[in-house]
């Protein structure tokens, strides 16, 4: 769960429950609607108690990181892929620690409508340029969980046009060029 709005200051040292920041984060807001079904959900940042699974990428992957939200997962061609059909394996801990496995059709893919695990496959597998350094997806996909689906173009979109208002022009060409490469990628499969 993610508690947007006002910031939370957390001792870590001391146990909380999601419910009592609630109370006090929904105090500050006008609606507080979403926060009525809460679960409650212990918070304790001490050493050991959280603890995250990742994977050091081998010359056989295509793909080894995560996010933000605690997934983290590896991607390799499965051994029915071929060049006409590429496909691929994803394993790895879903944000809740759930370990997953998930076949991927490469062909399959639509930018408008993927998984953060798919765009990162697709990503690999068109070896996008990353501007040297982690990621050809927007920042904004760090939220992302295993099976949420959004609209990356979109995404693109907006990005480039925050950017383009604050005259951040080397980002806007990075990412005109992503997007650029997940259409003509649409476009290949069109034909």
């Amino acid at each position: 769960m993610r508690i947007t709005g006002n910031m939370i200051n957390i001792n870590p040292y001391v146990r909380k429950t999601i419910p009592q920041l609630i109370k006090k984060q929904s105090e500050n807001m006008p609606d507080s609607k979403p926060f009525k079904n809460a679960q409650p959900e212990a918070v304790n940042s001490q050493s050991g108690k959280n603890s995250y699974k990742v994977y050091l990428k081998t010359d056989d992957m295509l793909f080894s990181g995560g996010n933000g939200t605690g997934l983290s997962f590896y991607i390799k061609y499965a051994e029915n892929s071929t060049a006409e059909n590429p496909i691929v394996i994803a394993k790895g801990v879903d944000e809740k620690g759930n370990e997953f496995e998930r076949t991927i059709n490469i062909n399959e893919i639509d930018p408008h409508n993927a998984t953060i695990v798919e765009m990162r496959a697709l990503e690999a597998y068109l070896n996008v340029d990353k501007g040297g350094g982690l990621s050809s997806l927007s920042l904004s996909a760090g939220n992302l969980g295993i099976n949420d689906r959004i609209d990356f173009v979109a995404m693109f979109r907006k990005d480039i046009n925050d950017l383009s208002l604050l005259r951040q022009d080397q980002l806007v060409q990075f990412y005109s060029n992503s997007m650029k490469t997940y259409l003509d990628f649409l476009d290949q499969k069109a034909r």
